[in-house]
């Protein structure tokens, strides 16, 4: 049974393999709420995962850890066994989705794992390493519905107390729901007045399902950027958790997400992955309004994201948050018609980063188009552009 006593032993084991990962606040983000972040981004393997691999590979007996031990993982739990693995000499073995980040598999391999890449999501990865578990004999860790692992990450919980004692709410990203659970249950056990609120993805919603319908429900395909909680099926020690400790589950879209991601990365200086980012996104996109004004810390429970990724979601972040915008513009093919244009847009204070220029499609033989990318502050900047480029008389369409 997961006890407070277990979490508790979970830190003092927990001490020589992981950071006591700093609480900062972040004012910058917003001035509605007492913001505050849990940086597990910054923990060894860039990832709360860490802990609830490091406490279950530290419970196993002489006999298990000789017969090496298998996970799966969208990545960081890869990393988390892997390292534990190694640091107690323990072969490993991990089965990640054939779309991971390709950083969190080479990182796999770098903490010392074999890999074996599974065509599909976590759920496939899942079903594969229970096939090698039963040909091979190794010892499973199971991401997150584990007693031991949960009790491990339950140590996240402990610290925020520690750190920020006059917390009111904390905010967990959910996947599977390992961290939450072991949060909610330390959390509710010495401050129970705390409030506990998950965050799923939109597209990957499996646990907000199953609490809503009252029993565990798997999706027939999950779709999100925040491949770290991209799970089908929520745990069924994780779902029994949540279901007595968590006040809330709410989910967030791809969209905000990676406009939590920008605004980490730009006011906070801070790199994160979707997952860990899900949390700020409920609370800029106002998913939990009745926390406003309330001191609320969000967890980040991972940077581990890939960097081609990362340029992808950041040009995503800047278009949904009209920082970025194509135009365009039909004018007559004729000389001085671009540099007017493109006058109009300095002037408006734009910043042009490309230009393309087309006949393809254009009204009449003298015609053409021409397509202009711009940065810009908001979307009301964007209309002031639209606006003055119409009001010379050029035709204007935002692509």
């Amino acid at each position: 049974m997961l006890t407070l006593e277990k979490i508790q032993d979970a830190q003092r084991v927990l001490s020589e393999a992981v950071h006591k990962t700093d609480v900062i606040r972040a004012g910058k983000l917003t001035d509605e709420y007492d913001l505050y972040l849990k940086t597990e981004n910054l923990q060894n393997t860039g990832s709360f995962k860490i802990r609830g691999a490091y406490y279950k590979i530290s419970r196993l007996s002489e006999e298990e850890k000789a017969r090496g031990v298998i996970a799966c993982s969208a990545g960081n739990h890869a990393q988390g066994v892997a390292l534990a693995a190694t640091k107690n000499h323990i072969r490993s073995l991990i089965c990640l989705p054939a779309g991971a980040p390709i950083s969190k598999v080479e990182a796999t391999k770098g903490y010392g794992a074999d890999v074996c890449l599974v065509q599909g999501v976590y759920d496939d990865a899942y079903a594969k390493a229970l096939e090698l578990q039963k040909e091979h004999g190794y010892t499973f860790i199971h991401p997150f519905d584990d007693e031991d692992v949960i009790a491990g990450q339950g140590t996240v919980g402990l610290e925020i107390l520690e750190q920020l004692g006059d917390v009111d709410a904390i905010v967990v990203p959910v996947g599977g729901g390992g961290l939450i659970s072991g949060v909610a249950f330390a959390v509710k056990s010495i401050a129970p007045h705390v409030k506990v609120y998950g965050v799923q993805a939109a597209g990957a919603a499996s646990m907000l399902n199953s609490l809503r319908d009252g029993r565990i429900e798997t999706l027939p395909s999950v779709s999100t950027i925040a491949d770290g909680i991209a799970v089908k099926q929520p745990g069924h020690n994780t779902f029994d958790c949540c279901r007595q400790y968590v006040n809330g589950i709410v989910t967030v879209s791809d969209e905000e997400i990676a406009r939590a991601i920008l605004a980490l990365l730009e006011q906070e200086k801070m790199v994160s992955e979707g997952a860990g980012a899900a949390p700020v996104a409920a609370i800029l996109a106002g998913k939990l309004p009745e926390l406003k004004g309330k001191r609320v810390c969000c967890i980040v429970s991972g940077g581990n994201i890939d960097v081609t990724i990362l340029s992808r979601i950041i040009d995503r972040g800047l278009l949904k948050s009209g920082r970025k915008c194509t135009l365009n513009i039909e004018m007559l093919d004729q000389p001085g018609q671009l540099v007017r244009a493109t006058g109009i847009i300095a002037a408006c204070g734009a910043n042009i980063t490309s230009v393309h220029h087309e006949h393809a499609g254009a009204n009449g033989i003298i015609g053409c188009f021409v397509r202009i990318d711009i940065e810009t502050r908001d979307f009301a900047h964007i209309e002031h552009i639209r606006r003055t480029l119409k009001e010379a008389g050029f035709g204007i369409t935002t692509a």
